[in-house]
């Protein structure tokens, strides 16, 4: 369902050290950055000529870019579900146990509920390596697969601009998680132990990446990383935001919401704006200006 992003290290030519890289790779690090990807996929550059992809080429990059696209689509088109990895039995208990999450939280016990409701013996909670833990990445596997249906069908999003998409998903996806909010502080610090961050940390990266593919973006480069890190951001403060709201149906954390997507967008402008203006003044003092704006910002 995902791609990944790994592939997108920065390219370091061959003349800053002694050894000669090889081709196949220098030329699968200078692809735009694909989607996020959980499953193992073969290795795109086998059976090409080596000689075809020299980093100086913009013609054969342009040609790579092709084909990389051409390839997301097939690949989003056979995109499998993100539970896909459990055995049948794991997920009945695990689809069954987060009925029990609300009474009994993210706890083994609410396992063994979940095991007994679906006619198993609650000695299949042993299976799962960090239970808890599974039980949370499950669910958060099953909101992002009911995510990625609501974007598949469009009807979500129809007539809106990206702004307005990306505060639409957001809201939708945390919308999923209102239910068990009394509760959600214990999946949060299950999240953050040690042992969990990297795949709560990839959970979380596939989210950003699908709402943001969902809102029309096709940028490469730094843009790319900025995005999702900035999206990111905006989420998790959201759902913080959420825990403490007690207004009625989160009415609060919406316009929180809006609030922090609608600066984003604004700031994003603003630099464009003072690119455009440096592009345009031109010379040295062009770049100049262009410059100390790029550095006030990152402040």
């Amino acid at each position: 369902m995902y791609r990944s992003a790994a592939k997108r290290l920065p390219h370091f030519p061959s003349t800053c050290f002694n050894w000669r890289p090889h081709i196949p790779q220098t030329r699968a690090l200078a692809i735009n950055p694909p989607r996020f990807c959980t499953s193992a996929t073969a290795d795109p550059l086998s059976g090409q000529n080596p000689n075809q992809f020299e980093p100086t080429s913009s013609s054969s990059s342009s040609s790579w870019a092709e084909e990389e696209r051409s390839r997301s689509h097939e690949k989003q088109a056979k995109r499998s579900r993100p539970n896909a990895h459990y055995e049948d039995e794991q997920a009945k208990v695990l689809n069954a146990s987060l009925r029990h999450v609300i009474r009994l939280g993210w706890s083994e016990a609410a396992m063994f509920a979940g095991a007994r409701e679906a006619g198993l013996s609650p000695s299949i909670v042993g299976s799962f390596p960090q239970k808890e833990a599974a039980l949370v990445e499950f669910f958060m596997d099953e909101c992002l697969q009911r995510l990625i249906d609501i974007i598949d069908s469009g009807e979500e999003l129809k007539d809106l601009v990206p702004s307005e998409r990306i505060a639409k998903l957001v809201k939708i996806r945390l919308e999923m998680q209102a239910p068990y909010i009394s509760k959600w502080p214990q999946a949060l610090s299950i999240q953050a132990l040690p042992s969990n961050v990297p795949t709560s940390f990839k959970q979380r990266a596939a989210l950003v990446d699908e709402i943001w593919h969902a809102s029309g973006d096709e940028s490469s480069d730094v843009d790319w990383y900025v995005k999702r890190s900035v999206l990111g951001s905006i989420y998790s403060l959201a759902e913080v935001y959420m825990l403490t709201d007690n207004s009625p149906d989160f009415r609060d954390t919406w316009a929180f919401l809006d609030g922090r997507v609608k600066d984003a967008f604004d700031l994003k402008k603003t630099i464009q704006e003072v690119k455009y203006l440096a592009e345009a003044v031109g010379g040295g003092l062009g770049r100049s200006l262009e410059g100390f704006m790029k550095r006030a910002f990152q402040k």
